[in-house]
């Protein structure tokens, strides 16, 4: 009787678990996710740290961009990289090499699923841009731990085929609305990718990434680490500059 009654007491705990989560709470986080990641207009400074099982790479990068549709990205160091640009406008993206070929290539199809420099991230994720809620269904599975921060659990499943991951695992922080820790997988539900956000810092009442990694789980290696070394947001940036004219210069 006394194992009964404490089955009935667990399930009873159970339900009201369930019952503080109400009904369409995870379409509201991706939402309240959305509005935190989406950037006017930003200029900024970020270190990539790739890990692979030949070595470690250093790459440093000052990325222009304007909402989540337009990018510039030009390659400030190692020598041998500097120079090199990237130019993204909505789905479409071109990539621009200096001496010795002085020539741009656009980045479609079957090339979109390269690795991005060596790095752990494919030009398909650098390309993602719309949001999570109109690419994703969401479902809150519960609370969890994170880092020591309380997280919402979200399971995400997609809305149409032609997005990179079928289904997605968010740990969202409940007070930032940021994802600290997220998995991305494929329709058959093998793991194709994991990132984890290590620190972050406040703009006006916003909360964004300074130290993250990401690692493809399908290749070797330690993954690749990304860090904000500066940030400045509102400021103003010529149209010019997303153009492809403005990739040779």
């Amino acid at each position: 009787m006394k194992k009964i009654i404490s089955l009935l007491i667990l399930l009873g705990l159970g339900l009201s678990a369930q019952e503080q989560i109400p009904a369409g709470a995870g379409e509201e986080i991706l939402k309240k996710i959305d509005a935190n990641r989406v950037i006017d207009k930003a200029v900024s400074v970020s270190t990539m740290i790739i890990h692979s099982r030949s070595g470690t790479r250093t790459i440093k990068s000052k990325v222009w961009s304007e909402g989540n549709e337009k990018a510039l990205v030009e390659f400030l160091a190692p020598p041998r990289e500097k120079g090199k640009k990237m130019l993204k406008l909505g789905k479409q993206l071109w990539i621009y090499t200096p001496e010795p070929n002085d020539r741009i290539i656009t980045i479609s199809g079957h090339l979109l699923r390269q690795s991005v420099m060596g790095s752990d991230l494919s030009y398909e994720d650098m390309m993602e841009s719309d949001m999570l809620a109109q690419d994703y269904r969401a479902i809150v599975r519960g609370k969890e731990k994170y880092n020591n921060r309380e997280c919402w659990v979200l399971e995400l499943t997609a809305r149409h085929e032609d997005v990179a991951y079928y289904s997605r695992k968010l740990w969202v922080d409940t007070e930032r609305y940021l994802p600290l820790k997220e998995e991305r997988y494929a329709r058959s539900g093998k793991l194709l990718k994991k990132a984890e956000i290590h620190e972050v810092f406040p703009v006006d009442d916003r909360w964004y990434p300074k130290h993250m990694t990401f690692k493809d789980m399908l290749v070797r290696g330690e993954g690749t680490e990304f860090i904000i070394e500066s940030i400045d947001f509102g400021v103003a940036i010529p149209d010019y500059l997303f153009t492809k004219a403005a990739l040779r210069k």
